[in-house]
């Protein structure tokens, strides 16, 4: 029960890494999976082609927003904070009131119940083995990689930056699909609020799996790892009846604890 949460912030923190890993942010995320939420609950219940083509869609303006930050050299901050209220607008527009209903798939997907092993946690090892087989150990995940830790060699080598940006804001679209998806599934309805809080759980969970915010240094297993926490402590902070004004709070200080260790940690080791 603690872990059920786990797989949508999981694919959250998945789709956060990509961004991070060519030197951008996304501050939309949250909303962004809140809108995916709204669709999956309405149109993909009532009309699957509708709702497939409108997330097919959301993916592609995402792979645009990658063209746009690099070709107009804007600050990808101001543009995906931007595109946060877009995305919530258009959740509102959706689904005005909470409501709506997952997809019977959908829902008996997310809520197996295999032995032994908890399905949240088979589902998280499944996500980062794939992304990290795919960006760790691939020749195509060395290139993508490539756009965040020396772009410049990469456009020596051939590559197009333009084009590996835009993959790589399509796979952070296509993960905030999954987590969409995977959220309404447990929650079996949706709300345009839904997954706010997900922008910071996202960045947070790289972070605190070992991402960095420069230089393309990014770990898929690390950043499931750190979701999977952040999951486990917020349900623990629910578990023990603390007030939902704080648990955010809480999170954080957590969080503020843990980077400063790892700070500490690295100072200790570079002295040596």
């Amino acid at each position: 029960l603690l872990l059920n949460l786990a797989i949508p912030i999981a694919l959250a923190t998945i789709a956060q890494m990509f961004i991070l890993c060519v030197n951008e942010l996304d501050l939309s995320i949250g909303a962004f999976v809140s809108l995916v939420a709204c669709i999956t609950a309405t149109w993909l219940h009532d009309t699957p082609l509708l709702g497939v083509a409108a997330l097919a869609g959301l993916i592609g303006v995402y792979a645009v927003l990658g063209a746009l930050i690099h070709l107009r050299n804007l600050p990808s901050i101001v543009v995906t904070l931007g595109m946060s209220f877009v995305w919530l607008g258009l959740a509102v527009l959706v689904l005005p009131t909470p409501g709506g209903s997952a997809p019977d798939y959908i829902r008996t997907l997310m809520t197996l119940k295999p032995p032994v092993i908890p399905f949240p946690i088979i589902a998280s090892v499944v996500i980062a083995l794939v992304v990290h087989v795919v960006l760790m150990r691939s020749a195509w995940g060395t290139v993508l990689r490539g756009a965040g830790g020396n772009p410049r060699a990469l456009e020596q080598a051939g590559w197009s930056l333009l084009k590996t940006k835009m993959t790589m804001f399509a796979l952070a679209g296509f993960f905030g699909v999954l987590s969409g998806m995977a959220l309404v599934g447990l929650t079996t309805s949706a709300d345009a609020n839904i997954a706010l809080r997900y922008t910071l759980l996202s960045i947070a969970g790289v972070i605190l799996g070992g991402g960095e915010f420069v230089g393309g240094r990014v770990s898929p297993i690390g950043a499931v790892i750190g979701a999977v926490t952040l999951a486990l402590a917020g349900s623990f902070l629910s578990f023990l009846r603390l007030n939902p004004d704080w648990q955010i709070g809480a999170q954080g200080a957590i969080l503020i604890i843990v980077l400063a260790l790892r700070i500490l940690i690295s100072r200790a080791e570079t002295k040596r």
